[in-house]
């Protein structure tokens, strides 16, 4: 199975009262843009893409211009846990792109790949790319790149 963690790119400042409802800047949507291009031509055909219901998440997988599902287990307020439950790791036979917050994609990356739930840091509107192959039981990173990196990828 294929878990792609895609953190979404820059927003409106926090607010408390409306974090739900924060809107990409216009150097967000172009991060969006790049990094939703990218995928769209690396991503297998059958990859499920799970948003959070945030409009900053929504907003960032427009981008990639695929059908996806708003999953309220992958909100801001959820949990490492809840997301890896949600994307079905590692047992499920399709990939999933997960669109989401930090410190979670974070904590869900080392959770994967190390049995312990740590803060790590991915940037605003970047991919980590975990695969986990049944042959040899053994999650591995396969890509953690930034949309600066990715418009330099063919």
């Amino acid at each position: 199975m294929e878990l792609i963690l895609w953190r979404h790119a820059e927003a409106e400042p926090h607010d408390p009262e409306r974090d739900l409802q924060r809107a990409l800047t216009p150097k967000g949507m172009r991060h969006a843009a790049r990094m939703g291009a990218w995928l769209d031509r690396k991503l297998p055909n059958d990859c499920r893409v799970l948003v959070s219901p945030a409009t900053r998440c929504i907003q960032t997988v427009d981008a990639l211009g695929r059908r996806y599902k708003i999953v309220e287990e992958l909100g801001p307020e959820s949990t490492a846990e809840a997301i890896i439950a949600a994307a079905g790791w590692p047992e499920h036979r399709q990939p999933v792109l997960v669109v989401g917050h930090q410190p979670l994609l974070g904590q869900v990356a080392s959770l994967v790949l190390c049995g312990g739930k740590q803060d790590w840091r991915i940037r605003k509107a970047a991919v980590f790319w975990i695969e986990h192959k049944e042959s040899d039981g053994v999650p591995y990173i396969r890509l953690v790149a930034g949309p600066d990196v990715i418009g330099k990828l063919r």
